[in-house]
């Protein structure tokens, strides 16, 4: 069976390094913030080209401290995808401002030409998603934010060293959150998460809120949360954050022949913005029988997946938005309909050929 994500493959070629790195971790016995998680922000900082970092224990705590550094709060809206994983709209929720859903475009990235008819008195701020890894139209987002005084957010939990017209994500709107979930392109071996930003403040703010409200210890400023990131996570992802660029060059070359030579007119491949480099987190077809191609592709040895099969608008924990079937029909569809191809950076040749064959034969 080819697998749809193996993270052992992936190991066994930096073994060593990581080892290394963890028992370095457990000899300084820092366990819990301190200087592994310091240096691995300044890496990641630097990455992607901010003035700071802020590691966290998950990406949705980073969802989370971003409303919180920015002030959001009961009464406000922020504009967000019907079409992401539910997290992106958890962290609106968490500080008691309201998610309104907006439907996705081509590109399955929200649709900035319906944001303008969604923005009231109340919207304080928009969240881009760059969703399965593609940057998405940051350009369109940020005149928006501009035209009407508002926050722009990235979500980049998928999207780790993409970038938008040759800028990595990460450095575009105020903050930008991002998930170091295992599985991640830049995964944790355990829970964590991000935010990137070039505002000292919003930097200052999550740093207290990440600790119990606290820069200097047993004084507390304000009512924090404990959210540090550990210092064995922080360690793997430093070393992780060497080949990063590379498993992503990989990751495209499997796309690149994904989206060569699969020719199935059964199966709708996703289509790529001319002036973004995507970091193919995942790579996500559409089929108009979603469950017998899944089947099909499971009985000839390959493991698929869907990504997401309930968009947010619908899900039970926001029905008391009233939203209803039929007001995102683009996300709708794309939940229904999506499946996930097989997508890391060990994939063999072999096993790539396997999939286009097995892809291209489905009838």
């Amino acid at each position: 069976m080819i697998p749809f994500l193996d993270l052992h493959r992936q190991y066994l070629t930096i073994k060593q390094d990581i080892k290394a790195a963890i028992e370095d971790v457990i000899e300084q016995t820092a366990f819990s913030g301190g200087p592994f998680v310091e240096r691995f922000e300044n890496h990641f900082a630097r990455f992607c080209d901010t003035s700071y970092a802020v590691g966290l224990n998950s990406g949705t705590s980073a969802l989370h401290l971003a409303m919180e550094a920015l002030g959001i709060g009961k009464g406000d809206e922020v504009i967000l995808p019907a079409n992401t994983f539910v997290a992106t709209a958890w962290g609106v929720s968490y500080v008691g401002a309201t998610p309104v859903f907006a439907d996705c475009d081509e590109y399955y990235n929200i649709d900035t030409q319906q944001l303008r008819k969604l923005i009231t008195s109340k919207t304080k701020a928009i969240i881009g998603v760059h969703l399965y890894g593609q940057p998405c139209d940051i350009d369109a987002l940020l005149a928006i934010c501009r035209e009407h005084d508002i926050y722009f957010v990235e979500d980049a939990a998928q999207a780790h060293g993409a970038t938008y017209k040759g800028t990595r994500v990460g450095s575009f709107g105020e903050m930008a959150c991002f998930s170091f979930y295992p599985g991640k392109n830049l995964g944790a071996y355990g829970e964590g998460g991000g935010v990137t930003t070039n505002n000292e403040s919003y930097r200052n703010k999550m740093f207290s809120l990440r600790s119990h409200g606290s820069q200097v210890r047993y004084y507390h400023d304000e009512i924090g949360y404990n959210m540090r990131m550990d210092g064995i996570q922080a360690a793997v992802l430093d070393i992780k954050l060497q080949h990063l660029a590379q498993w992503n060059n990989k990751r495209n070359q499997i796309a690149e022949k994904y989206l060569q030579q699969i020719n199935n007119p059964l199966v709708k491949l996703p289509l790529i913005r001319k002036d973004v480099v995507s970091a193919f987190h995942l790579f996500v077809v559409t089929v108009p029988d979603r469950g017998r191609f899944m089947q099909y592709m499971t009985e000839n040895g390959v493991a698929t997946a869907q990504h997401y099969p309930v968009p947010c608008h619908l899900q039970k924990a926001y029905s008391f938005l009233q939203y209803k079937k039929g007001d995102f029909p683009k996300s709708e569809y794309l939940a229904e309909h999506c499946v996930s191809l097989p997508m890391f950076a060990e994939l063999t040749d072999n096993e790539v050929h396997k999939i286009i064959n097995l892809v291209n034969n489905f009838k």
